[in-house]
């Protein structure tokens, strides 16, 4: 019993993980799940025995870069004991991990399109906005940020960071205008101090 379940979550992993990269490449709608089966040696009939359509399983692997980018934040902001440089290269990573090759399709161009906003929305706030209204109400408790509206204010700066990320991914990633958002980014930061 043990071994069966050990094999059905080592099929779902390679499954997730060739599909990733099949909507890396191609987009949803260019991601043909025959190709797909075919690359993971299963049959059309084992992936939907775990999956009931290609779109329930874009949706997973969707999840799966979500949790990726916001362990990258995490990872980013844990590098500093300093809240602004903890709050600072988190938005850093945010950005910089949407944007790679292997995330930018994915989340920010065809994740909102195929699942919509409100999926998409929730996932984000499960993942990456969830750290930062956390590393936002830690420093707003330590008096270091403004006392306005915690919500209102993850809400902003988390939709600054997305549309930001959306720029840079459609601006074949130009170190010039990255450069230039990290300076404003900096900036907008600065403005919040107490």
């Amino acid at each position: 019993m043990r071994r069966n379940k050990a094999e059905t979550a080592e099929t779902i992993h390679k499954l997730i993980e060739v599909a990733r990269t099949h909507f890396t490449n191609y987009g949803y709608a260019g991601a043909a799940l025959e190709s797909i089966v075919h690359e993971a040696n299963l049959t059309r009939g084992a992936v939907y025995h775990h999956f009931r359509s290609k779109k329930e399983l874009f949706r997973i692997v969707l999840e799966d870069v979500q949790r990726e980018v916001a362990e990258r934040v995490e990872q980013e902001a844990s590098a500093s004991e300093d809240a602004w440089e903890q709050l600072y290269a988190g938005c850093r990573g945010f950005i910089m991990a949407a944007v790679e090759e292997r995330n930018r399709r994915v989340m920010l161009i065809d994740g909102p399109a195929i699942l919509g906003w409100e999926v998409w929305r929730g996932m984000d706030k499960n993942h990456s906005m969830r750290l930062l209204r956390e590393q936002l109400g830690i420093m707003q408790e330590k008096g270091y940020l403004r006392m306005v509206s915690l919500d209102a204010m993850t809400h902003f700066i988390s939709g600054g960071l997305n549309e930001t990320a959306l720029r840079l991914a459609n601006e074949s990633f130009q170190p010039a205008a990255l450069d230039e958002t990290m300076g404003v980014l900096a900036v907008f930061l600065e403005g919040l101090k107490q």
